[in-house]
């Protein structure tokens, strides 16, 4: 093995450290001859500050030096640079310091005196082992990459999974169509313009499109009665909050906002909503959002025995339900997106038609 290929295409580069200038001067004759670029240093304090501008594949170091000693150098570098090669230079009295160096880290040593020929075999030594190292840094650098890559490959069938559910869900209930995907547009539009950061966006985003998976437990004949409920029917239809929480639970349970959504989108800020009759700040800001996403979805949506709102009236509406159902906060972001166009408004004519041919 060359130094060369112990190298690569690395520079060939040495950091010489050593309190001595007689010594450095010995050791900058013998590693120039064999084609380095030396870098000298008087104290470890120096040697540091190099490695911190300047890359360096193998250091020389010295052990006994004032102040920071070379095992103390050996292990900062170790813990900062630790593909960098040391290599401890020490009296022939001090082989013993040199096998607790090798422990913490170093790569080889040197005694004292030393002949160029033993110079060349350590330093190569030592840069071959590194180069045994840096492959390991690299092969699992790879590894590690290709498990996070299968991870999210598996992460985005789950969640392509979930989203099919929710899908198939609305195929039960023809008026309902494409509901949890509007009902995430105008959430995510609300959230952005409340600043919320985005590993709480992902979350709202999952929670807001699975928001009313728990309806599966639901009857149809409910889900899809052509006309108002009874006080039954409503409270068996509001029962999907919580059948949605326990569906989800065990499969979400590193992504806690986003169970807070299923929940708690039919809590109401007064503290008469539901399940938990959580009141203001109690309920999750997530689900506080999804409700006033939810309800506008509802209200601009057809029904067999009603047609949906216009977008003016619905958004009176949660104006005036602002403090007693909804999060003012929460509408007020609504009506900031709405008027930047963040996502495209309901199409009222479309809804009428809708309604018209069921009717």
């Amino acid at each position: 093995m060359r130094v060369s290929q112990a190298l690569a295409d690395e520079a060939r580069r040495c950091l010489i450290v050593d309190d001595e200038p007689g010594m450095r001067a010995v050791l900058r004759r013998l590693m120039t001859a064999d084609g380095f670029e030396c870098i000298e240093a008087a104290s470890g304090a120096e040697a540091l500050a190099v490695l911190e501008t300047t890359p360096v594949p193998i250091v020389l170091s010295d052990f006994h030096m004032p102040g920071m000693d070379g095992g103390e150098l050996m292990r900062a570098i170790h813990a900062r640079w630790p593909l960098v090669a040391v290599v401890i230079i020490t009296a022939v009295a001090d082989v013993t310091i040199a096998v607790r160096c090798l422990e913490a880290g170093a790569l080889d040593y040197l005694t004292k005196p030393f002949g160029s020929d033993e110079v060349r075999a350590r330093v190569l030594q030592a840069l071959e082992k590194r180069r045994l190292l840096c492959e390991n840094q690299a092969y699992r650098d790879r590894l590690e990459e290709r498990v996070a890559l299968q991870a999210r490959k598996y992460e985005q069938l789950f969640l392509a999974s979930l989203q099919s559910l929710a899908d198939a869900l609305e195929v039960k209930d023809a008026y309902t169509w494409g509901h949890s995907t509007r009902v995430c547009l105008y959430a995510m539009a609300i959230a952005r313009e409340l600043g919320l950061t985005q590993p709480l966006l992902e979350q709202l985003e999952l929670g807001s499109r699975l928001h009313d998976i728990g309806k599966i437990g639901v009857r149809e004949a409910v889900l899809n009665k052509a006309g108002p409920l009874t006080d039954a029917e409503y409270a068996h239809i509001m029962e999907h909050p919580v059948i949605g929480w326990k569906l989800l639970a065990p499969l979400l349970g590193e992504m806690p906002h986003a169970l807070a959504v299923v929940r708690s989108h039919h809590e109401r800020w007064d503290g008469q909503g539901m399940p938990d009759r959580l009141r203001g700040q109690e309920i999750p800001l997530e689900a506080r959002i999804t409700a006033v996403a939810d309800s506008f979805d509802a209200m601009t949506s057809g029904r067999p025995y009603r047609d949906g709102m216009s977008v003016e009236d619905a958004v009176a509406e949660l104006r005036r339900c602002a403090g007693t159902q909804f999060d003012p906060q929460c509408v007020a972001g609504f009506e900031r997106a709405l008027e930047r166009r963040s996502f495209p408004w309901p199409d009222w004519s479309v809804r009428r038609h809708t309604r018209l041919q069921v009717a």
